[in-house]
């Protein structure tokens, strides 16, 4: 079992499901699936949280539900949530998933290892932030 109690974990689609061939829907990343499905199958409450909307959105919608996922929401905090003008569109989640974190996406192996092995990541020595500037 998770060392983790229920959470709700928000995840990127482009770039972080499949690769980021945006407009179009990339290659899926290794192991994102059978890993999101494992959280969703532990009682993790998942949103699709993505830039993409309308008929895009749709497309990646479905493109999840081929290969077997539906989220509990979709860029809302839960099903019957309405968005208007008045409404920011920020998701509340626990956690979020995306390749836009500082550092990029650390990939599925990784999350895997995080949520299902109970192992704690292990520590870098902190980077100066000239160091990162300098890349």
């Amino acid at each position: 079992m998770s060392i983790h109690k229920h959470q709700i974990i928000a995840v990127d689609f482009d770039g972080t499901i499949v690769e980021d061939q945006y407009p179009k829907i990339g290659k899926e990343q290794l192991f994102a699936f059978e890993t999101i499905k494992k959280l969703q199958n532990q009682g993790h409450r998942l949103i699709l949280w993505t830039v993409r909307n309308d008929k895009k959105l749709d497309e990646a919608v479905e493109f999840c539900k081929k290969n077997g996922l539906e989220f509990y929401a979709i860029n809302k905090n839960y099903p019957e949530e309405v968005l208007d003008s008045k409404t920011a569109r920020k998701i509340y989640a626990d956690i979020f998933i995306d390749d836009r974190n500082v550092g990029g996406f650390i990939g599925w192996g990784k999350v895997h290892h995080l949520y299902f092995e109970n192992k704690a990541p292990k520590k870098e020595k902190p980077k100066s932030f000239l160091s990162f500037l300098k890349r």
